[in-house]
Parts: C-alpha cells; sequence; structure tokens
C-alpha cells in the first residue's frame, strides 16, 4: 500500500552500490500512515495539510538555518547586518564561501520540493475524506495550490528558474528515467506560479475567519504574492538579462529571456494596484498609533507595526514564530544587568544602513541641506527616551525610524522594569566586544527592529512576512517603471513618508526628485529604510542586478576593539565578496549529477 511521504523515491541507478544519492525529490523515512488511513477522516487529513504548511520559514531564528532548511540567511547576508558568530551560515555568504555542495544550498532546495510534493498529495486524495464538508475540501484544496505555487516562487527568488514538475504529484513507484526533469524558463515558472495563485484566490477566503486560523493562506496574502511575482518577473535580473544567455537547457531553451519586455514592469504595476483597490483600506491600511497623549507619534507607529499581532497592516505573518531567538540577539549583553535585559547583541547592523536612514527634514545624510554632522557630541532626546543625553552627532536628529531601528552606544534599553539601561558598545563598556567575549555587535551598532519593550525572553508572537507598506513601494516602483510621472507614484512613496513623520516629496520643504531616474533612487532609498531587517534587502539588491555594488567590497563599522575617543572611528570589518554567479544560489549538486537534464546555474 502507498505510503505517505512528504518527497519521492528515486530507483536507484548505480550498477554496484546499493546506496542512493539523495536529491529533491527523495524519500524521508518511510514511517507514516497510509494514504488511505491519512485521507480517510477529517483529522488526520488535516494534520497531513498542517504538515504542507510546516515549510514555511521561521525567519526569526536566522542563526539556526540548519534546525531548519527553510530557514534562510537574508538579514546578516544582506549589506544590512553582520552576525558576531562565525558558525552562522551568513559568514559564508558574505565571503563567497560555498558551492552546489555546501549544505544551506540544499536545504531550501530539498524543503521547499518537499512541500510542493506534499501539497500534491493533498489536493489529489482530500476528496476521499468522508467527514469533511464539501466546502471545506474546496477551501482547503485552494490553501494547499497557493502554498505549493508560493513555494515555487521562494525557489525562484534563490535560485532562478527551477523544474516545475506539474500538477499532479509524481508516483512513487516511477521508473528513474521518468523523472529526469529539465528546467522551466523562468517566464514559464511565472506563469505557472500566477495562473495557480489565480485558480486559489477563487476559492480562498477573504481572510481568517477568527483567531484559530490566523496564519492560513487567505485571498488577500496570495493576491499579494501574485503581485511580488510580477515584480521580480520585471525586473532587471530576469527581465532581459544578457548576463545569462549561455544558460540553457539541453533542447537550447533559454531559461531566461535575453530581450527586455516593458510590458512587464505594467503587469505588476497593475497587480499591486487591484490588491490595493480590492483590499484597501477595507481589510488593510497602514498601521497608526498615538501617543500617551493622544497625538500621533511615528516613531510609535512605525516600531509597533511589528509588534502588535496581526495588526491591519500586517498581510501575512509566521505564527509560533521563534522570536525569542530573535529578541536574544538585538538585546545587547548588557553585563551585570538582570536577565531580562541581559542577551547577546551579536545582529549588528553595519555602518552602511545606519547610514541609509534619513534625517528628521526627510533628507539623506549626503544631502547639502540635510544637516548631518559628522563629528562631535550633543545633547539630544531620542524619542523612546525621558530625557536628553549627550549623543554622537552622527546619531542626532534622525528619522523616527532610524531610532526604531538601531541601538547605538550610550542609547537607552527599551525595558525599564529592572531599572534604567544605557547600552555601551565599545570595547570595555557593558556590551562591549571585550566584556562579551563571544557575545557583542561586530560593528558597534545592534539591529533594534522587531525589539519588544520588555523582557526579551517573552516569545508567543508572530513573525511579520508582509505587510502592506511594502505593496505600496512594489507599486510605486512598477509604476516608474511602467508610466514615469504618474501621480501614484510619489502618492504612495508619500503615504510611507508621512507615517514615518518626514516631510513628503514635493512638500514646501522637500522637493520631489525630477525624473524617472531620481524617482527610481528615491523608491529604493525608501525601500530600504521602510523594510529594514525584514528579509528584503537580500532580494532587492539582487534583483536589481546592483548586488555587485552593494554587496561587494570592504564594509564599515565602528572601531569596537577600542574605547572612545576611537571607538568613533569607522573601519573596514569585513572585506565581502559578490560576484556574478552569487546573484543565484547553484542548483544542489546532488540532483545535478542525478538529473541529467538538470543544468547548473552560470558561474557555479
Amino acid at each position: 500500500m502507498k505510503r505517505i511521504i512528504v518527497a519521492l523515491t528515486l530507483a536507484c541507478m548505480l550498477t554496484v552500490s546499493s546506496s542512493c544519492k539523495k536529491g529533491f525529490l527523495d524519500q524521508v523515512p518511510d514511517d507514516r500512515l497510509t494514504l488511505d488511513e491519512t485521507f480517510k477522516n477529517r483529522n488526520t487529513a488535516e494534520k497531513f495539510l498542517a504538515n504542507v504548511y510546516s515549510a514555511i520559514p521561521d525567519e526569526a531564528s536566522q542563526r539556526f538555518p540548519g534546525s531548519d532548511n527553510s530557514i534562510g540567511e537574508w538579514t546578516g547576508g544582506s549589506d544590512e547586518a553582520e552576525y558576531d558568530w562565525g558558525f552562522v551560515a551568513t559568514q559564508n555568504i558574505n565571503n563567497g564561501n560555498y558551492d552546489a555542495s555546501s549544505g544551506f544550498i540544499s536545504g531550501f532546495w530539498t524543503t521547499y520540493y518537499r512541500g510542493i510534493r506534499s501539497a500534491g498529495i493533498f489536493m489529489d486524495n482530500v476528496d476521499k475524506v468522508s467527514d469533511m464538508p464539501a466546502s471545506l475540501k474546496t477551501q482547503y484544496k485552494a490553501e494547499a495550490r497557493a502554498l505549493r505555487a508560493i513555494y515555487y516562487f521562494w525557489l525562484m527568488r534563490i535560485y532562478g528558474p527551477v523544474v516545475i514538475t506539474g500538477d499532479k504529484a509524481i508516483a512513487p513507484d516511477v521508473s528513474f528515467a521518468d523523472v529526469q526533469l529539465p528546467r522551466n524558463s523562468f517566464d514559464e515558472c511565472v506563469t505557472y506560479v500566477t495562473t495557480e495563485l489565480d485558480a486559489a484566490i477563487a476559492d480562498l477566503p477573504l481572510k481568517a475567519a477568527n483567531n484559530n486560523n490566523l496564519g492560513r493562506i487567505n485571498k488577500a496574502f496570495a493576491t499579494a504574492v501574485k503581485s511580488q511575482v510580477l515584480l521580480y518577473a520585471a525586473s532587471p535580473l530576469f527581465n532581459g538579462n544578457t548576463d545569462y544567455a549561455g544558460m540553457v537547457n539541453a533542447d537550447g531553451k533559454k531559461l531566461i529571456n535575453q530581450t527586455y519586455d516593458a510590458t512587464k514592469w505594467q503587469k505588476a504595476a497593475d497587480a499591486a494596484k487591484a490588491f490595493l483597490d480590492q483590499f484597501v483600506p477595507g481589510t488593510f491600511d497602514l498601521y497608526r498609533e498615538n501617543d500617551a497623549s493622544g497625538n500621533f507619534s511615528p516613531y510609535l507607529s512605525c516600531r509597533d507595526v511589528m509588534l502588535v499581532d496581526w495588526n491591519k497592516e500586517i498581510i501575512y505573518a509566521r505564527i509560533d514564530a521563534g522570536v525569542t531567538n530573535r529578541q536574544y540577539e538585538t538585546t545587547p549583553y548588557h553585563s551585570g544587568y538582570a536577565d531580562e535585559v541581559r542577551g547577546s547583541g551579536g545582529l549588528g547592523a553595519t555602518q552602511t544602513m545606519v547610514d541609509a536612514y534619513f534625517m528628521a527634514n526627510g533628507r539623506s545624510i549626503t544631502d547639502n541641506g540635510s544637516g548631518y554632522v559628522a563629528t562631535g557630541f550633543s545633547n539630544f532626546q531620542a524619542p523612546y527616551d525621558d530625557q536628553a543625553r549627550s549623543t554622537y552627532n552622527q546619531w542626532t536628529n534622525r528619522e523616527p525610524r532610524f531610532y526604531v531601528g538601531i541601538t547605538y552606544n550610550g542609547s537607552k534599553w527599551l525595558n525599564t522594569n529592572s531599572g534604567e539601561v544605557i547600552t555601551q558598545t565599545y570595547n570595555t563598556g557593558n556590551s562591549g566586544k571585550q566584556t562579551g567575549g563571544n557575545d557583542y555587535s561586530p560593528t558597534g551598532y545592534i539591529v533594534r527592529k522587531n525589539e519588544p519593550i520588555g523582557d526579551w525572553r517573552t516569545g508567543g508572537r508572530s513573525w511579520v512576512m508582509l505587510r502592506l507598506a511594502e505593496i505600496y513601494l512594489n507599486y510605486a516602483e512598477a509604476l516608474n517603471e511602467a508610466s514615469p510621472g504618474n501621480a501614484d507614484i510619489l502618492k504612495y512613496v508619500n503615504l510611507i513618508r508621512n507615517r514615518a513623520g518626514i516631510p513628503e516629496y514635493g512638500s514646501p520643504s522637500l522637493p520631489a526628485p525630477a525624473g524617472q531616474a531620481a524617482v527610481r533612487e528615491a523608491i529604493r532609498k525608501e525601500r530600504r529604510v521602510e523594510l529594514a531587517f525584514e528579509n528584503t534587502r537580500f532580494f532587492d539588491t539582487r534583483r536589481w542586478k546592483i548586488a555587485e555594488t552593494t554587496d561587494n567590497g570592504p564594509f564599515k563599522a565602528l572601531n569596537i576593539s577600542t574605547n572612545p575617543p576611537e571607538f568613533y572611528n569607522v573601519v573596514t570589518f569585513e572585506n565581502r565578496v559578490f560576484e556574478k554567479r552569487n546573484y543565484f544560489y547553484p542548483i544542489p549538486q546532488n540532483d545535478v549529477d542525478s538529473d541529467k537534464q538538470l543544468v547548473q546555474n552560470t558561474g557555479w
């Protein structure tokens, strides 16, 4: 009798050895219920669907990708941040020290294909369940269909064109030759994923019916993902990228189109606008919060949008996420203080990311009118503080999102339950390199975003994976490429800036950027700041084809091995490596060896 499996057993094709090479369609231990037993009743069928959901990554736990092969290295592997510890996979990413045989490379490939296969098995068998209402079967099949499409998209972000295995789950008794599958072109992948999402959307509920259904795929999330897929398809990495002219299947099919197609940007813009027209403001809206006096607070709004579970801006979140893992990384070491305020501070923000935040007047620090001062100290009261403190001028008068995102030397810690704590990130400070031993910020700055104001050890909240602000910026970006000068472009960027408490473009104090290129740059800057540390930057620099500049060469930080005043000197902490081949991860070597139709990515 057939067994439930989340991956396919491939027949061994070795003439001498009896062992099988493992690949992306290989079986996990065969100790599951039979298909007939599983789909005999609602309870076991729903457990199987929960297994399909299990490939959704817990991105709060990026320090431990080996514990869940769908967890990405997206924060520390981008130009935003650096992990302290050498065991974290981001060290290999940043140093270019990985190849097609590296463990984390195959992890994503295997995990998402298992999710894809499990989704197919569920869709093929759920109609057998005798005690499940027909309406629920329809909904559950739509959830599985959407999950399968989403897993394909997440593979595409990482590896580029992938293998579309088809609508039906591959039978476990097929021959090895029957699963010699070539990669589909990226455009074919996009068509398949968007078509599948459309089919799923028709049968998905608008949103969770109650709190027990939070985290299920719904119409809104599937619609939002469709707009993301089309944005990627329009982006330079995938749209007329001649760097991949030689990446072809055995039959000569080019895997990435070689001719730029401007209409792809319009499709992306239309998809984002369709989401906005359908769901905003009725279902979703930008999160806004007032202070204790009843006045709108940009700082609290930008901070708590990540902390207030399932607020009106959140389109999708990972429930029961390992948030304490991230909170440990973003809570400074604070030697000598209570455990509730004592973490590691091991996730350091780069100087590049610190410099990306705007000034309070909405201008970049490189703007002559920004008022940015590079040296010296001033008395400055941060928005989370109850008093002014002597602060290095680089960190004064910055926009509210800076104080949401960055813990800097001399800043007051958020949790005051056990008393006031001032974070010191210089060498012998309470959170410095010498003091912390293995736990300290490698840059002198610590990522603060998504840090709660209470005990860092408290979990039980979700991890935001997609929120409305990103769709606003997606729409603005696509529209600027498709229809430069359209009034909606700055309208949606300005909605983000208004919530952030900084001047809007075109206001009396801040002129609008002139021309498509300047608007493009403004959108990218806004996206970098608004979505900082939310796992988008890693993919943005790649899809824009700018990572050879942004993710390559010397990276700067404060001089953490010293005390003030030398501590404030900006020094190189790492020379990162990003070559043209690094835009995509390589296809796992085991699968390339097993599937003779599977061509490797260029450069690997």
